[in-house]
């Protein structure tokens, strides 16, 4: 989803693609997360899960991706013969430990969809104040193929992409674009400390429907309680969270 606080690629060139965090996030009066620095030295003590995370990760994205060929080829002749522009949308994000990358998706709005929204000032600050959504079925910038392609989930499909590179994880907080780090206020080092996902705590327990602070509250809780068997059962949670279109907008 287009949204401020993207980046273009001379704003990102390399060398210099780490996120700058604001200071007042790494200030002392900054109240800090709770169980965020026992979670980073368990992980340190629990290298298998981490390694176990990535080759499941790696293996079931893989696997997905040659299962869902069909559907890429389907998705990107309806989103070519609506709308001008790529087939696909690419946008920087940021990561673990504050690195940039560039998040795959279907597009789902028109081409010039974030020059819409920089340029209109009362529709960008609609679109901040809702927690960088609009209500469903009011996105001016979205396509008609888009509604569907949100609806249904398979924007979200390229992002398989992003996780086999190692960008993003198959369960995670998901990626956020910079101007909403700051939302995140006290729980942001809790996102920074893992990879995002294309599916999490967050998706399934309501997605679009659930704001800040409380989605940073669910991300910092899935940090300090992460164990494989938790990703396990998100993934299988996802499944009927997806058939139900629970907050997709």
């Amino acid at each position: 989803m287009a949204a401020t606080g993207s980046m273009s690629d001379g704003e990102a060139e390399a060398g210099d693609r780490v996120f700058a965090l604001d200071e007042r996030m790494l200030r002392p009066d900054v109240r800090p997360v709770p169980g965020v620095e026992s979670f980073r030295r368990r992980l340190t003590d629990r290298l298998w899960s981490l390694r176990a995370k990535r080759t499941m990760d790696v293996v079931l994205a893989s696997i997905m991706l040659l299962v869902a060929v069909p559907v890429f080829v389907v998705t990107a002749l309806l989103i070519a013969g609506t709308s001008r522009g790529p087939v696909f949308f690419r946008q920087w994000r940021v990561g673990r430990n504050g690195e940039l990358f560039r998040i795959w998706k279907f597009r789902s709005m028109y081409s010039d969809a974030e020059e819409r929204l920089a340029e209109d000032l009362k529709l960008n600050e609609a679109h901040r104040a809702n927690g960088y959504k609009f209500p469903p079925g009011e996105d001016p910038r979205i396509t008609r193929v888009g509604y569907w392609l949100r609806k249904t989930s398979l924007d979200e499909l390229p992002q398989l992409i992003n996780v086999i590179f190692g960008h993003m994880s198959l369960v995670g907080p998901r990626p956020v674009v910079t101007d909403e780090i700051e939302d995140y206020e006290h729980n942001a080092r809790a996102y920074l400390a893992v990879r995002p996902g294309i599916t999490g705590a967050w998706q399934v327990k309501g997605r679009s429907n659930i704001g800040f602070p409380e989605r940073g509250e669910i991300d910092a809780d899935y940090v300090r309680q992460w164990s494989l068997w938790g990703d396990i059962k998100i993934l299988f949670r996802t499944i009927p969270a997806v058939i139900a279109k629970t907050g997709a907008h």
